[in-house]
C-alpha cells in the first residue's frame, strides 16, 4: 500500500459522519472553556479603534488581514454563547467595516490599505497602512477577510440603524472588490500583487485554501471572473488524489487547506463537477484528510517525540527556528514559521505539533479530534494550555539550548511557541461552533453571494437546492 501501508484498517474504513452528528449535543466541558478562551483571544487582542486583529499576540505584532476575517465570524459567535452582548458585538464591527470602507485604496508604496478593492496581506495595527514594503496585496487573505464581512452582512439582520449601516458597509466592501484585475493569466487568479514588483507570477489553482476566493470571485454582481474560472482551478486536482496512510482523497498536506474555506461553506451535501465524479463531497475530503493526518502521526515515519493517536496535527506554523541539530551520527533539521504538513504531495515535518491541525478539524471528524485536545491538554496543558487556549504549536523533540527565534525552552518537555497566531484561533473558535451548532454556516447560507459563487462554480444538491426551493 504505498503512502502509508501502517495504516489500520479501523482507520481506514471508519465511518465518523454519523458518529459527528450523534456526539454534536454532549459538548465536554473543555471544548465549552476552549471556545471561551479562543473567543476572548479575539476580543481581547483586536484594536479597538479600527477593528484590527493582529497576527499573533500577546506579544507585540501588526495586523493579519485574515484573522480580522476571523475575528468579525468570531464576535457573531461570542454573541450567541454569552459571551458578549449583541451591542457590544455590533460597536466592535462596525468600527472594524468603517476602517477598511473608507481606508486608502491607490497603488502607492506607503500610504495605502489596498488597491482595486484587495486588501494588504499585514497592516500597521495603529494606523492601518501597509505594514512593510515586503507586504504583498493579497487575493486569498482578502478573501479570509471578506468571509468575516459577508458573514456580519448576513448575521446582522435588525432593522435598526447601526445593523442597516453594517450590511451596507459590508456590501459596498465587497462590491468594490475587482476580481477580473489579478486574472492576469486568464481564467486563473494570481496569488497577489505588489507596487514595487507587480502581480507574483503564481496563480491559484489546484487544490488548497483558495476554494473561498474562486467562489468570492464567481459570486461577486460587480467585477465577476468568467465562468471557466473555477473549471480552470480544479483542473489539476488528479495531480494530488489519492491513497496515503489508509485514505483515498484529495491531499493537500497542511491540515489548514483543508479547513479554512470551511469555515464559511457548508460543503456537506453539495457537489461540483469533480466531487460529483468521485462520489463524494469536500467535507468529506476534509474528513479523510483529518483521518490520515492521525494515522500519520500513529505510524510516525519519522520517529518524533510523543507522536500517537491523541497527540497529533501538521499545518503551517512557528517552530523552534531553522537551524540543524547533530547528535551522534544522526541530524535533525528544525524550522522556524513553514507550512508542516503530510500528504502525497509533500511531507514536511519537524516534530512540531499544531493543535489547531486537529482543533480546526473538529467538525469533520470529532471523535479522533476531542481525544486528541484532551489527551494534548492533560498531558501538556501546564505549558501549552493559556489564557486564550492552545498555543500555536509546541516541539517534543527539540531540547538544544540555543537562541531561539520564537518560543521558549521547557526543560522537562521541549519547545513551546509563546504566541497564538490569528491563523490558528481563527479556525480552532469557528468550527467548534459548527460542530456544535453549524452556526457559521447557517449564517452563511442566507448569504446571496455565497450562494451564487457557488451555483456559478457548478454546485448543486444538498442545501442549496433546499434554500432554492424556500419560498
Amino acid at each position: 500500500m504505498p503512502f502509508g501501508a501502517q495504516a489500520t484498517q479501523a482507520t481506514k474504513h471508519a465511518k465518523p459522519v454519523a458518529a459527528a452528528a450523534a456526539t454534536r449535543d454532549k459538548v465536554p466541558p473543555m471544548i465549552d472553556d476552549l471556545e471561551k478562551r479562543t473567543f476572548d483571544w479575539f476580543w481581547d487582542s483586536a484594536n479597538t479603534q479600527n477593528g484590527l486583529v493582529p497576527d499573533h499576540y500577546p506579544t507585540r505584532s501588526f495586523a493579519s488581514i485574515a484573522s480580522v476575517g476571523f475575528g468579525l465570524t468570531a464576535y457573531g459567535v461570542g454573541v450567541e454563547r454569552g459571551y458578549i452582548t449583541r451591542g457590544q458585538a455590533i460597536e466592535r464591527t462596525l468600527a472594524t467595516l468603517r476602517f477598511f470602507h473608507d481606508a486608502p485604496q491607490n497603488d502607492s508604496e506607503d500610504n495605502a490599505t489596498g488597491y482595486h478593492g484587495f486588501f494588504y496581506h499585514f497592516l500597521n495595527m495603529e494606523t492601518g497602512k501597509r505594514e512593510d514594503r515586503g507586504v504583498e496585496l493579497s487575493t486569498v487573505d482578502t478573501s479570509l477577510l471578506l468571509g468575516g464581512v459577508l458573514f456580519a452582512q448576513s448575521y446582522y439582520d435588525r432593522d435598526t440603524p447601526q445593523e442597516k449601516e453594517i450590511r451596507q458597509l459590508a456590501d459596498d466592501i465587497y462590491r468594490r472588490v475587482d476580481w477580473t484585475w489579478p486574472q492576469v493569466r486568464k481564467p486563473l487568479i494570481s496569488m497577489g500583487w505588489t507596487p514595487g514588483g507587480q502581480f507574483i507570477p503564481h496563480d491559484w489553482q489546484g487544490y488548497d485554501e483558495a476554494m473561498l476566493v474562486y467562489i468570492l470571485a464567481l459570486g461577486s454582481p460587480t467585477h465577476p471572473v468568467g465562468d471557466d474560472a473555477w473549471a480552470a482551478w480544479s483542473a489539476k486536482y488528479n495531480r494530488t488524489w489519492g491513497e496515503f496512510y489508509g485514505q483515498t482523497f484529495l491531499n493537500f498536506a497542511p491540515l489548514f487547506g483543508h479547513q479554512f474555506s470551511h469555515i464559511w461553506v457548508d460543503f456537506r451535501g453539495i457537489r461540483d463537477a469533480w466531487s460529483r465524479e468521485k462520489g463524494l463531497d469536500y467535507f468529506e475530503n476534509s474528513r479523510r484528510a483529518t483521518y490520515a493526518q492521525r494515522a500519520y502521526a500513529i505510524a510516525n515515519p519519522g520517529g518524533w517525540t510523543g507522536y500517537g493517536e491523541n497527540v497529533w496535527g501538521l499545518t503551517a506554523s512557528n517552530g523552534p527556528g531553522g537551524l540543524v541539530v547533530k547528535s551522534g551520527d544522526k541530524e535533525r533539521t528544525f524550522h522556524g514559521y513553514t507550512a508542516r504538513g503530510a500528504g502525497r504531495d509533500y511531507i514536511s515535518d519537524d516534530g512540531t505539533i499544531v493543535p489547531t491541525a486537529a482543533g480546526g478539524s473538529i467538525a469533520f471528524a470529532p471523535e479522533i479530534v476531542v481525544p486528541a485536545l484532551e489527551e494534548m491538554k492533560r498531558r501538556y496543558g501546564k505549558h501549552i494550555y493559556t489564557k486564550y487556549g492552545f498555543v500555536d504549536a509546541f516541539n517534543l523533540s527539540f531540547h538544544t539550548q540555543t537562541d531561539l527565534r520564537t518560543g521558549k525552552l521547557v526543560p522537562e518537555l521541549g519547545w513551546v511557541d509563546t504566541v497564538h497566531l490569528g491563523l490558528d484561533q481563527g479556525p480552532i473558535l469557528l468550527m467548534a461552533e459548527n460542530w456544535r451548532s453549524e452556526f457559521v454556516w447557517n449564517v452563511m447560507k442566507k448569504n446571496p453571494y455565497i450562494r451564487k459563487g457557488l451555483e456559478r462554480a457548478g454546485f448543486t444538491g444538498g442545501w442549496l437546492e433546499q434554500a432554492a426551493k424556500t419560498p
